[in-house]
């Protein structure tokens, strides 16, 4: 028997603090390896923690809503193991991540069962602790026994169940089985639960969203204050380095995108798409890809201390996603390789898991381009900040009805504006006019995307 404390490790990203959220166990629960413990907001993202070590729940070190360092204990469990109860204290490595199971195992990015000796850590008056393995020999992840998913409560802890099919569709939705309500005979969750699931969530996802609040302001009440940080200190930081440090141009065009909306209704009624939510958002993140060929300045960015420009390998198209905690900006890694549906899906991944407040660190990372969707709240349009190391980002308004000029006539047609703010010590007025206007093209006419 032993004493063991975990300490808040960095969980990627160079991670040097990070708020404890919520706390998923209370002292007096016995824990099993890897099982989730700790809900922490870093300064990028929400993040689940797993326990390294097996044991019983001592004590919880620190409150809801307190932000410690990287490497302050969190939390004391007494372990069974004579293995795992070292004299050190430990913060887990970072192995590499547990083979994918029918179910879902509580385990972090870049988490996994260990696969590695423990090392003892040389005590320090101070300073985070190095990284150290929980345990001297391999401990594989325990699978828990089958148990079926009948509501929500159960998500992230249980073992659900349901056909090869079916959690291939889940898996390709980028959809969580757990927090899927079964309705077929058993228990089992059927093709229909998971297109239930993911519709109401994906439709919402393109609408506009509710303003969220620390708190209700009362009229007559006095001034309330409310901390700065987490994600919205991060974004506060990197809107103010980049609005004065790169000189913002900005050029509107204003397109009827009638062809596109007749496009988007295609597609939803294609094979193809058959269990994905097609928006017109999917028409202009491939128009940006499409666009941006013929322009690859727009897909650069600007090195300071070296001096140069760099070329982007791949267009990693971001998509600025407003959460709960605050502004984020995750991307689609290789958007430009991708096919339609290919990026429809991971469209549909990328706003499912924003809004569920999950989006890791690695995903917001290395963003070339970005697309501001600020149709869904009903703007026509703005002046976007450009995503420090990024070179230009795209504001996408409201697509409505107006009435526009065809052949001399005045018919109804789906109007929208486009808003392209760049960065002017890279791209000129002409690279930024082109990329706009190429995007603008695609969408008055899907057809002319096969010109590049």
């Amino acid at each position: 028997m032993g004493i063991q404390q975990f300490r808040l490790p960095d969980v990627g990203e160079g991670l040097v603090e990070a708020e404890i959220v919520s706390w998923k166990v209370k002292p007096g629960d016995t824990v099993k390896l890897n099982d989730t413990i700790v809900e922490i907001e870093t300064a990028k993202s929400l993040v689940e923690l797993p326990v390294p070590f097996a044991g019983v729940v001592k004590e919880l070190l620190v409150p809801e809503g307190e932000t410690v360092d990287v490497g302050t204990p969190i939390i004391s469990v007494e372990t069974e193991s004579p293995a795992e109860a070292l004299a050190d204290d430990l913060v887990p490595t970072v192995p590499e991540p547990a083979e994918e199971t029918g179910g879902r195992t509580a385990v972090l990015v870049g988490y996994g069962p260990k696969t590695t000796e423990a090392k003892r850590r040389a005590r320090k008056s101070a300073g985070p602790a190095p990284v150290a393995a929980p345990a001297p020999t391999p401990a594989p992840a325990p699978v828990p026994e089958p148990v079926v998913a009948k509501s929500n409560e159960q998500a992230g802890s249980v073992h659900v169940l349901a056909k090869p099919p079916v959690r291939k569709l889940a898996k390709d939705l980028g959809i969580d089985l757990a927090a899927v309500t079964a309705s077929g005979p058993g228990g089992i969750i059927t093709r229909a639960d998971v297109e239930g699931y993911v519709a109401a969530p994906a439709e919402a996802a393109y609408e506009a969203e509710p303003v969220y609040e620390a708190a209700p302001v009362v009229s007559g009440q006095g001034d309330t204050r409310v901390p700065v940080k987490g994600v919205q200190k991060v974004m506060a930081q990197a809107m103010v380095a980049s609005a004065f440090t790169a000189p913002h141009v900005t050029e509107w065009i204003t397109v009827d995108v009638s062809a596109t909306m007749e496009l988007v209704e295609r597609l939803k009624a294609d094979k193809a798409f058959r269990d994905l939510r097609v928006s017109p958002l999917l028409i202009v993140a491939k128009a940006v890809t499409l666009a941006a060929r013929r322009t690859p300045i727009i897909n650069a960015a600007w090195d300071e201390q070296a001096q140069e420009i760099v070329y982007k390998g791949a267009v990693n198209l971001g998509i600025a996603a407003a959460t709960p905690r605050g502004l984020i900006v995750p991307n689609i890694k290789g958007a430009d390789s991708l096919s339609l549906p290919e990026l429809c899906t991971a469209l549909n991944d990328l706003v499912a898991t924003a809004r569920e407040g999950k989006t890791q660190p690695a995903d917001q990372a290395g963003g070339s381009f970005t697309i501001t969707n600020v149709g869904v709240f009903g703007v026509d349009a703005g002046t976007p900040i450009i995503n420090p190391g990024e070179a230009a980002i795209l504001a996408f308004g409201a697509i409505r009805k107006q009435p526009w000029v065809v052949d001399d006539e005045i018919v109804p047609r789906w109007i929208t504006t486009l808003a392209l703010s760049f960065d002017h010590r890279l791209i000129d007025g002409e690279k930024g006019s082109i990329f706009l206007s190429d995007v603008a093209s695609i969408l008055e006419d899907p057809a002319r995307a096969l010109m590049f």
